[in-house]
């Protein structure tokens, strides 16, 4: 496999990150397969890629948005997807951020182990690159929510990366194992749950819903089984609203209250 060039500037942001960001430890990596697997946590903002460009064991690659990658998508995706529920007193300034970021973004996800996710034709080269990293022994960690709220730990998975089990068994004849991943920042570490395999014998249709009901519920009964700790959520809310991992008691109030 022929080695990446990385360039200098990307090496040295990478090495500002490192020292300045908090170090995790990595919790039950014995859970992790050793052929290639997809890890699927909860994004956590920013926390979740960096945790996994910098702390993932062994080999990986990360999904990440194809627009962050493009210089004159990055503004507009930044925007919607970081800050667009910031007060809109706010806005200009994220606007204006938007536009100042987007030389640097294609710099890290374009110098990093990212593999680039597309929500239109170019989606089967995400597929294919992605099948073909884990045939190399890579892991793909890959950070499904999207802005439907599942519980007070997640929210809900977007359920089409489950497809490409689908079609590296077709290539391959090779099951792919899916491991459950919480990613704590207030704890400083990352969690590895029990792993799951694709069933290649359901109807694909039952088998995103199976398989994403068991890692949204593992990657919530390992956040609720810690020590009580501030949720950093997926979306870029107030941080005075953000979650505990312990539910407090019920209230009894009416809903909408």
């Amino acid at each position: 496999m022929e080695e990446k060039k990385t360039s200098l500037l990307y090496k040295i942001i990478k090495g500002l990150v490192w020292f300045f960001y908090p170090k995790l430890k990595v919790v039950g990596a014995e859970n992790l397969p050793k052929e290639g697997a997809i890890l699927v946590g909860n994004h956590t903002q920013m926390n979740g890629p960096i945790a996994a460009e910098l702390y993932c064991p062994g080999k990986h690659y990360t999904w990440c948005a194809g627009q962050m990658m493009e210089l004159k998508e990055v503004p507009d995706y930044a925007f919607q997807d970081f800050w667009s529920q910031k007060p809109k007193w706010t806005h200009p300034w994220y606007k204006l951020l938007s536009y100042m970021i987007a030389p640097l973004s294609v710099c890290v996800f374009n110098n990093a182990n990212t593999i680039g996710v597309y929500h239109d034709t170019r989606l089967i080269g995400t597929f294919k690159n992605t099948i073909k990293r884990l045939q190399e022994g890579n892991h793909v960690v890959i950070f499904p929510e999207h802005d439907v709220k599942y519980n007070h730990i997640l929210y809900e998975f977007q359920d089409r990366f489950i497809d490409v089990a689908k079609l590296h068994y077709k290539k391959t004849g090779k099951t792919v194992s899916f491991v459950p991943l919480y990613i704590a920042p207030k704890l400083k570490a990352m969690y590895f749950g029990k792993p799951i395999q694709f069933n290649p014998d359901v109807p694909v249709a039952e088998e995103r819903r199976r398989l994403c009901d068991y890692l949204m519920k593992e990657i919530t009964d390992i956040a609720i089984s810690l020590p009580e700790h501030t949720v950093v959520p997926y979306r870029n809310i107030p941080k005075k609203l953000y979650p505990s991992n312990i539910p407090k008691e019920e209230t009894h109030e009416s809903p909408g209250n």
